[in-house]
């Protein structure tokens, strides 16, 4: 059984090295052939092995998928050689607009402008172009304007499982998020 776990767990890391992108289990299921109760062994495994502290790299779980990454703690010694020059470099004011659409999701282009207090038209698009946020409905009010959330992309970019990892809020942050009495 033991020889058969440790190989199931070498070809599962293999097919996330291979795959670079976070896989879910299920794809990793059917790429390696491995049934799914040892697919979620083989996974438990790689985190405990890579956890070791003389190891520079991880299992990170974003967006839902797994994939072999840099500990956070060496990334910023490798990322001048490794990190493709300018990605996911965006301006203070994106960073601005992209954060009040996570943290207010779903959220009108008319309530980002409440908050920034400016037009968030460009900013809107050029997050849309990077696959930062994306159309996730239209709200039930007159003129039915489009509502914005993040994507996987987003969740990618930030290492992040989900929303919910996003750090919590001060209270003194958390008002920036209000205006005229109502919470975005």
């Amino acid at each position: 059984m033991t020889e058969n776990i440790d190989k199931a767990t070498a070809l599962i890391e293999a097919v996330l090295f291979m795959e670079g992108d976070p896989v879910d289990e299920g794809t990793i299921e059917r790429i390696s052939g491995v049934p799914a109760e040892t697919v979620t062994a083989a996974l438990e495994i790689l985190k405990e092995r890579y956890i070791s502290s003389d190891c520079g790299l991880e299992i990170a779980v974003i967006g839902g998928g797994y994939k072999i990454s840099i500990k956070r703690e060496y990334w910023d010694n490798l990322k001048e050689r490794y990190g493709k020059k300018n990605e996911g470099k965006i301006s203070r004011a994106a960073m601005e607009t992209l954060a009040i659409v996570a943290y207010s999701q779903p959220i009108t282009r008319t309530e980002i402008e409440k908050i920034r207090g400016v037009s968030a038209d460009n900013m809107i698009r050029l997050l849309l172009e990077k696959n930062f946020v994306r159309e996730v409905g239209k709200k039930d009010i007159p003129g039915r304007p489009v509502m914005y959330g993040t994507t996987k992309d987003f969740l990618k970019q930030f290492h992040l499982n989900s929303i919910s990892e996003l750090p919590k809020l001060g209270e003194s942050d958390m008002e920036k998020f209000e205006l005229e009495g109502e919470k975005y």
